[in-house]
């Protein structure tokens, strides 16, 4: 099952879908920041998540990650299509331009980073973040976005909620980052501890603070000119993600190396994983145990 997590604006437009069947989960890690719908897309069901919760409640850092995966995992998703809104720290990346990242830089420090924060130790493989598989499957079909999709990039985390200052964004360009945002981290790192795969798309909504504004420097009037940038490039990556899932139902992707990341993940010694632990990860560990 693919699962979308939307995040600003994408969210409004994705889970205006009508009917499908809403899931109230509680999980170890507490509640998801909404009801998950499962609906009906091209005869695949299809797991829909607002990130921010119902009218946006929730800032980057107050968003329940471990929660939101742990449920969509409860319920079996395998591959998770996320979008989010970003800021550009290249000339070419421009406003209303989709990006596929390969990359990411974290700098992310007040949120959990892993499930497995109690009586296990477990080190993925996260040298490609973002699943090449599903990345694939998403450049596949990017001529139907209707606009430019980049598709490649470094996505720089940061932790928000404030914007860049100036220093920080010419920082990030010098580092090699491609753009910038608050949401890609930890939820691609709790994916890939739930052996589930992960891409992003990525909403070009402004230059973020690097490059000088050119014209009228209005704060209302800039402020007006990124909600139009947001909602044109919701629409196209509601399009691009829309012709993924269909070709998706089509053709699933195989199973891969990240569906048994565990394998080689949990260093514990088996006899050493007590029933608490058993029970406190549940489903991220069943397959793990009842293959070894």
């Amino acid at each position: 099952m693919i699962g979308v997590i939307g995040g600003t604006g994408l969210g409004e437009t994705l889970f205006g879908v009508s009917g499908g069947r809403m899931h109230d989960i509680d999980t170890p890690f507490g509640r998801p920041s909404n009801p998950i719908r499962v609906v009906k897309w091209h005869g695949s069901e299809v797991a829909l998540l607002a990130r921010h919760g119902d009218g946006h409640v929730c800032n980057p850092s107050a968003v329940p990650y471990r929660a939101n995966i742990y449920a969509l995992k409860t319920l079996g998703v395998t591959h998770v299509l996320a979008s989010g809104a970003v800021g550009s720290l290249r000339e070419h990346i421009q406003p209303r331009h989709l990006v596929i990242p390969d990359q990411v830089i974290d700098k992310a420090y007040v949120r959990p980073q892993t499930f497995f924060d109690h009586g296990l130790a477990v080190h993925v493989e996260f040298a490609e973040p973002f699943c090449p598989d599903l990345r694939g499957l998403l450049l596949s079909v990017a001529n139907q976005a209707g606009t430019t999709v980049h598709s490649r990039g470094t996505y720089v985390c940061m932790e928000g909620p404030a914007f860049s200052t100036m220093a920080e964004s010419h920082m990030h360009r010098a580092w090699g980052g491609d753009i910038v945002g608050m949401t890609a981290l930890p939820e691609a790192k709790l994916a890939r501890e739930a052996e589930m795969s992960y891409a992003l798309v990525a909403l070009v909504t402004d230059f973020d603070c690097w490059q000088p504004r050119k014209g009228n420097c209005d704060r209302h009037a800039v402020l007006q000119e990124i909600i139009g940038h947001l909602k044109a490039a919701t629409l196209n990556a509601m399009t691009l993600m829309r012709a993924t899932i269909e070709a998706y139902a089509i053709k699933p992707l195989p199973p891969g190396p990240i569906q048994t990341g565990l394998d080689l993940a949990v260093w514990t010694d088996r006899d050493k994983i007590t029933p608490e632990v058993r029970e406190r990860y549940g489903v991220l560990l069943q397959r793990y145990l009842e293959a070894h």
